[in-house]
């Protein structure tokens, strides 16, 4: 069974507009993309920690100012 070409596609979408009506299609379409992001997401998460990279990079902290020696003599 090869890829999905354009007629199955269209004949996909013509019976997906029959079975919910066209007022159900934009949270459906919402509905997958929302899957697929999160999928990628986790995808790219998971591909992460196996190769060891950190997830996010913390921020680095500002350098401390350095102690006044004439105020700790007080």
């Amino acid at each position: 069974m090869g890829p999905i070409g354009w007629p199955e596609l269209i004949i996909l979408l013509v019976v997906v507009l029959i079975v919910f009506g066209p007022g159900k299609l934009p949270d459906i379409g919402n509905a997958i993309g929302r899957g697929v992001r999160e999928f990628r997401k986790a995808s790219n998460d998971l591909e992460s920690s196996i190769r060891g990279e950190p997830n996010k990079p913390a921020a680095a902290a500002p350098p401390a100012a350095p102690a006044d020696d004439a105020s700790e003599a007080k």
